[in-house]
């Protein structure tokens, strides 16, 4: 199947682009160890919060800070599955090198993401689901149907055994590999609950294995929940037709590459110059995203962006800047409104 599919130029160059970018990676890794670590410490953070925020998971960032350095323990059915996020994640971080790609490999992730929770993880369902959407009239509209219960555990076998095979013999591109095996799962949908999630934590290990280690530095979660509307349009798209084999792969390949993997790839360029400049690794960092803000902002949404720096250091950042002008304030606490000039 995955022969078949057309492939555009504007593809072939994303594809392009991506590799120079792997090639650079190591050079990122010498000229900027501390920025680097900077980085990964906001990446794990910011992945936690986000891939769980796009299922409708939330609590506070300060809690989620606490909660990935392990400084607490959860406290509610949400704080569980935060926690579990962020040992799935952690674990993908520190053994992707020797971790085999198998269906137990992923029933195992599974059933960490809710080890904290009363769900009983790590398996595969034991009822049909569905995958739809509920629109603001409460109308309700199920956009696909995913492999029945009983067939679960066969498809899921199939399919690492058809990935595997592709992967080691080098017979497919593994940029083009990767999101094709992701869409087969979401379209597999094994689990009753955490497919989303625990498809983008794939999403971070095969990236890992084939060598593209950005989602260390930069979180692709981030990017996702950013751009969820896309992402669903275009797994929607994609999933058409899917069960009979004639799916169009090329809307989700061009998201997946193009939107997530290249736009992070230039993100952490954008990060790692910015930050090795003679200023402080942090403050540059706080520079970098009010850069990036709206016009007008407040200090809580320039706190979600920067999860790895301090209020104080925020709130002395901000003043320094209103003094040079380059700033203004409107209100006070953490809802005034500051305004770029």
């Amino acid at each position: 199947m995955i022969e078949q599919q057309p492939i555009n130029q504007g593809l072939l160059q994303t594809i392009r682009l991506i590799g120079e970018y792997k090639g650079k990676q190591e050079l990122f890794k010498e000229q900027a160890p501390q920025v680097l670590e900077t980085l990964r410490q906001a990446a794990v953070i910011q992945s936690t919060e986000s891939s769980n925020r796009i299922e409708g998971i939330t609590v506070p960032l300060e809690r989620i800070k606490k909660l990935v350095t392990e400084k607490t323990t959860p406290r509610d059915r949400s704080e569980q599955e935060i926690a579990g996020y962020r040992d799935v994640l952690t674990t993908i971080h520190t053994s992707y090198a020797h971790i085999p790609f198998t269906p137990n490999i992923v029933l195992q992730f599974h059933r960490d993401l809710y080890q904290f929770a009363v769900n009983t993880g790590g398996r595969w369902k034991t009822v049909d689901n569905e995958i739809s959407a509920t629109y603001p009239d409460g109308t309700k509209v199920v956009r696909f149907r995913p492999i029945p219960a009983y067939a679960t555990p066969e498809a899921m076998e199939r399919l690492h055994e058809q990935f595997n095979r592709c992967w080691h013999s080098g017979a497919i591109e593994p940029l083009l590999l990767i999101p094709t095996y992701i869409l087969d799962f979401l379209c597999i949908h094994p689990f009753l609950d955490g497919n989303g999630r625990m498809a983008r934590l794939i999403t971070l290990l095969l990236l890992y294995k084939a060598g593209y280690e950005v989602g260390r530095f930069i979180s692709l979660e981030r990017i996702v929940e950013r751009t969820k509307e896309s992402y669903y349009d275009t797994l929607y798209q994609s999933s058409q037709d899917w069960h009979e084999g004639q799916h169009n792969l090329l809307p989700w390949w061009e998201y997946f590459l193009g939107v997530m993997v290249l736009s992070a790839y230039r993100e952490f360029e954008t990060r790692v110059g910015v930050v090795t400049s003679t200023r402080g690794t942090k403050t540059a960092m706080v520079l970098d995203v009010i850069n990036n803000l709206p016009k007008e902002f407040s200090i809580r949404e320039l706190q979600e962006r920067c999860p790895t720096v301090g209020i104080d250091l925020i709130r002395r950042i901000l003043r320094r800047e209103r003094d040079a002008g380059r700033l203004t304030c409107q209100g006070r606490g953490v809802d005034a409104r500051w305004q770029k000039q």
